[in-house]
C-alpha cells in the first residue's frame, strides 16, 4: 500500500486529473494560518450539517404524538434524511468536482437551512418526511464533498489530525442540535419551534463557514469543469481492503444512530420518565465524541491506525453494555463510553479510507460517506423492530451484533493492509 506522499504528482484530487504539482506533496501544512482556518471552517460546516441532519432525533416522541405514529415510523424522519443523503453522495462528489467543492458545500448548507425551517410548518406527516428527505439531499452536497475537500487541501503530514478535527466538528453539531431542540421543545411546548431555532443556528454556522474557509492550497487544483473519469467505482469495490473499510461505517453508524433513536423513548418512558430538556442534556455525551475524534486522529499519527481502531471498536461495545441496567448514571456513563468509541473509530476509519483506496482517494471517501449514511438509514429504522419486540435489552442485542460484525471487518482490514496499518502517513 503506497502512502499519499509516494503518489505520482499527476495523481487525481477530488476524483479528477490535475496538473503536475510542485515537488513533494501539496496542501496546507499543520501549524499554518490556512490550516487553522480550514479546520475552523470545516468545523462550522459540521456544526450546521449535523445539527440539521439529526434535528428530529430528540423530538421523536413529540412528533409521534403530534402525528399519531409509533416509534418506528417516527424514526423515519431520520432515516429518510440519511437515506437520500446516502443515495446522492456519489453524484454530489461529481458536482463538487465540476462546480468547485466550496461552492457546492455553500449551496448545500443554505438550501438545507431553508428546508429545515420549512419542515417546522409541515401540516402532515408525509409532508414532513418530504421536507426531511429533501434536507438530506441538500446535505449530500456538504458531507459528500467535505472529507474529500479535507483530503485534497491538507498536507499528508496533518491529514489524520485534520480529519479528526472535522469529525469533532460533526459531533459538536450533533450534540448542539440535540440540546437546542430539546431545550426549546420544553420551553415552547412545541417541536416546531424547536426546529425553527435549530434552523436559525444552522444559518449562523453557515455564515461562519463562508467567512473562514481559505482558498485552495498551493499545488492543489480546483478541478472545476473537469468531470471525473467514469466506471472506476467497480474497481474499488473489487478490493477486499476497501470493502472492509466501507463495512465499518455501515455497521458502526447503524448501531450508533439506533442507540440514540430508541434511547429517547426509553428515557422519556416508564422507568425514567425524564422531561425532554433533561433528555437533551444526556445528549451531551456527544461531547465525548468531540474529544475522542481529535485524540484518535493524533494517536493514529503517533502509534498507528490499527491500534486506535481496534481499541475504539472495543470501547464502543463496552459502553453499549453499560447502558443495560435501569440506572440513569450508568446509562449516561455508558453513552459517554459508547460515543467515545464510535467517534474514535470513525475518525480513524474516515482518514484511512482514502489511503486504502489510494488509486481513487476522493471516490473512496465518497463511498465511505455513502456507507455511513446507508447504515444510519437502514439500522436506524430496523432496530426499531427490536425495540418494539423486546425493549432495551433486545435493542442492545441488535446493536451489539453490529459492533461484533464491525470487529470482524476490522480484523479483515488489518489482515489486508499489513504493515501499512501500523502508522499514518508521515
Amino acid at each position: 500500500m503506497r502512502r499519499p506522499s509516494d503518489l505520482d504528482p499527476t495523481a487525481t484530487r477530488a476524483g479528477v486529473p490535475v496538473a503536475p504539482a510542485p515537488a513533494g506533496p501539496a496542501g496546507h501544512l499543520p501549524g499554518s494560518r490556512d490550516f487553522r482556518r480550514l479546520n475552523l471552517a470545516m468545523g462550522a460546516a459540521g456544526l450546521a450539517a449535523f445539527g440539521m441532519l439529526y434535528a428530529t432525533q430528540p423530538l421523536l416522541p413529540e412528533i409521534g404524538a403530534d402525528f399519531g405514529v409509533d416509534a418506528t415510523r417516527a424514526s423515519l424522519t431520520i432515516s429518510v434524511t440519511t437515506g437520500l443523503l446516502a443515495l446522492l453522495v456519489i453524484p454530489a462528489t461529481r458536482i463538487g468536482a465540476q462546480r468547485g467543492r466550496v461552492a457546492t458545500m455553500r449551496l448545500g448548507l443554505l438550501v438545507a437551512a431553508v428546508l429545515t425551517l420549512l419542515s417546522a410548518v409541515a401540516p402532515t406527516y408525509p409532508l414532513l418526511l418530504v421536507a426531511r428527505g429533501l434536507t438530506g439531499a441538500a446535505l449530500a452536497l456538504v458531507v459528500g464533498v467535505a472529507m474529500g475537500h479535507v483530503a485534497a487541501e491538507v498536507h499528508p503530514r496533518g491529514l489524520a489530525t485534520a480529519m479528526g478535527l472535522y469529525v469533532a466538528g460533526n459531533s459538536l453539531g450533533g450534540v448542539g442540535g440535540r440540546v437546542v431542540t430539546s431545550a426549546v421543545v420544553d420551553l415552547a411546548g412545541s417541536w416546531r419551534w424547536a426546529v425553527v431555532a435549530l434552523g436559525v443556528c444552522a444559518l449562523l454556522a453557515t455564515l461562519a463557514f463562508l467567512r473562514l474557509v481559505p482558498g485552495p492550497a498551493a499545488g492543489v487544483a480546483s478541478a472545476i469543469g473537469v468531470p471525473p473519469p467514469p466506471g472506476r467505482v467497480v474497481d474499488l469495490l473489487r478490493d477486499p481492503a476497501v470493502l472492509a473499510v466501507l463495512a465499518l461505517p455501515f455497521l458502526l453508524m447503524g448501531g450508533f444512530v439506533a442507540t440514540y433513536n430508541y434511547l429517547t423513548y426509553r428515557l422519556t418512558g416508564p422507568g425514567f420518565e425524564l422531561p425532554a430538556a433533561v433528555v437533551g442534556l444526556v445528549f451531551l455525551a456527544y461531547l465525548a465524541g468531540t474529544a475522542a475524534s481529535a485524540v484518535a486522529g493524533r494517536a493514529a499519527d503517533r502509534v498507528g491506525r490499527a491500534v486506535v481502531l481496534v481499541v475504539s471498536v472495543a470501547v464502543m461495545g463496552a459502553g453499549l453494555l453499560l447502558t443495560l441496567p435501569d440506572v440513569l448514571w450508568l446509562v449516561v456513563v455508558g453513552l459517554v463510553v459508547l460515543t467515545s468509541g464510535f467517534f474514535g473509530a470513525h475518525s480513524v476509519a474516515s482518514g484511512w479510507a482514502p489511503v486504502v483506496g489510494s488509486a481513487q482517494p476522493a471516490r473512496t471517501s465518497a463511498l465511505y460517506v455513502a456507507s455511513y449514511y446507508v447504515g444510519s438509514s437502514v439500522f436506524g429504522a430496523l432496530v426499531g423492530l427490536g425495540w418494539r419486540a423486546g425493549g432495551w435489552p433486545l435493542t442492545v442485542a441488535c446493536v451489539g451484533a453490529l459492533v461484533a460484525l464491525a470487529g470482524v471487518a476490522t480484523a479483515m482490514l488489518l489482515a489486508r493492509t499489513g504493515r501499512s496499518s501500523r502508522r499514518s502517513p508521515a
